[in-house]
């Protein structure tokens, strides 16, 4: 077999999902805070 197999060329790339996938639990209830004073600050300012 000339050619590489698939499974090693999958895994020689970087997925770009699995990069991410450790940042969320942080930037997930950050993002949620700003979004939540940013409803917040819209509300008062229209009250």
């Amino acid at each position: 077999m000339s050619h590489p197999s698939t499974a090693a060329a999958a895994s020689a790339t970087p997925d770009p999902v699995e990069e991410v996938v450790p940042y969320i639990p942080v930037v997930l209830p950050v993002v949620g805070a700003i979004m939540i004073f940013l409803l917040a600050m819209i509300a008062v300012t229209m009250a």
